[in-house]
């Protein structure tokens, strides 16, 4: 329970079910380990989380603990997210918090607890399919808020032991329930930024998180079309895509088409020059299928804000995709992840976007 609307009406919906619900958050991170404060805590985490959560556990009559998973945090997302940003790619650490923490560190607290299932608030399906022997992540009802693109590393352990109970809702159905519940959260806005940065910030963060080491990264050339037209504060400062703080002007729209850490350049380009047709993953893990096979029609989405579209499968094993969009994707970014669906709205498999040569 995050203290939102979303899990406090998740929570509520199986208590109404008959379900023995027990109402865990998560302490993740603390605003002075990570800066970025605003003057009043709020969002996940914070104290006004964590008394909303057991505002609507006391309401709804079942109990609700706050549990430590600071450490567990920092090293499974946070040094990720600091390693990403040095190497010159973008991270999504909602993934990687989802899979390690919300998942396979809750489903331990779970055990110790007797609890069988997890259950959030997410937006999104689970189910089990006979045919496949497998369990299966499908998108939600709601579209605008599908949450499916962050969960595509569930294991099939985990899944078997997840309950989404707002798969088949939309948000404003969400929130009359919570109303109808007598929820607090019912008008709680939702959280919009990566949690452990509140101002969205990331060289903030970078620079107070390791100071010593952003010290020493060194500046580097802007190229343009083959051309150095001005100086970069360092490659962990830039993501693909980017057109805003370049601190360099061309009378006309450039943004971020290449980090190269080797050589210490940052290459600009036209907003044309950011389409490619080609994606690769790697870490991937298969949700709904076993197995992809070359030649294979999909839908793929790079990015959380993207539209699924169709693409071919180039190459698939256990732990590599690559795939060609038939129309040709904008700002394909190394770190985040390319996320596969089949026509019907099932996760198919996913993985971290790799570089292409």
């Amino acid at each position: 329970m995050s203290g939102g609307v979303d899990s406090s009406v998740a929570a509520a919906l199986l208590k109404k079910q008959g379900f023995d619900v027990i109402g865990i958050t998560m302490k993740t991170w603390g605003f002075m380990e990570v800066g970025g404060a605003p003057k009043h805590e709020s969002g996940c985490c914070s104290l006004d989380a964590i008394f909303d959560a057991k505002n609507v556990a006391d309401k709804l009559g079942f109990p609700h603990y706050t549990v430590d998973f600071t450490k567990a945090f920092e090293d499974a997302v946070i040094e990720n997210f600091v390693d990403e940003y040095l190497n010159g790619r973008t991270p999504n650490p909602c993934v990687i918090c989802n899979r390690k923490i919300k998942w396979e560190e809750l489903l331990r607290k779970a055990d110790s607890l007797d609890a069988k299932y997890v259950a959030t608030g997410h937006y999104a399906v689970v189910e089990f399919d006979n045919l496949s022997n497998r369990y299966c992540i499908k998108n939600s009802a709601d579209n605008r808020k599908d949450q499916t693109y962050a969960l595509w590393a569930l294991t099939q352990k985990s899944l078997s032991r997840t309950i989404f109970p707002l798969g088949k809702f939309n948000k404003s159905e969400v929130r009359k329930l919570a109303e109808e519940f007598g929820l607090k959260t019912a008008a709680k806005p939702d959280s919009q930024e990566i949690c452990f940065v509140a101002d969205n910030n990331y060289e903030r963060f970078l620079r107070e998180r390791i100071p010593a080491t952003v010290e020493n990264i060194d500046s580097g050339d802007f190229v343009y079309h083959g051309e150095k037209i001005g100086k970069h504060r360092g490659v962990p400062f830039y993501t693909i895509g980017q057109r805003r703080g370049l601190g360099v002007s061309l009378g006309k729209p450039i943004y971020v088409k290449n980090i190269d850490t080797g050589k210490n350049i940052v290459e600009l380009g036209d907003k044309d020059e950011l389409l490619n047709p080609i994606a690769s993953a790697s870490d991937v893990n298969y949700v709904s299928k076993a197995a992809l096979k070359k030649g294979e029609i999909v839908f793929g989405k790079i990015r959380y804000s993207d539209k699924a579209a169709p693409a071919e499968v180039l190459f698939a094993d256990e732990k590599n995709i690559k795939v060609r969009f038939i129309d040709p994707k904008s700002a394909v970014t190394p770190g985040q992840s390319l996320v596969l669906y089949d026509e019907q709205g099932y996760v198919l498999a996913g993985g971290i976007i790799t570089k292409e040569n």
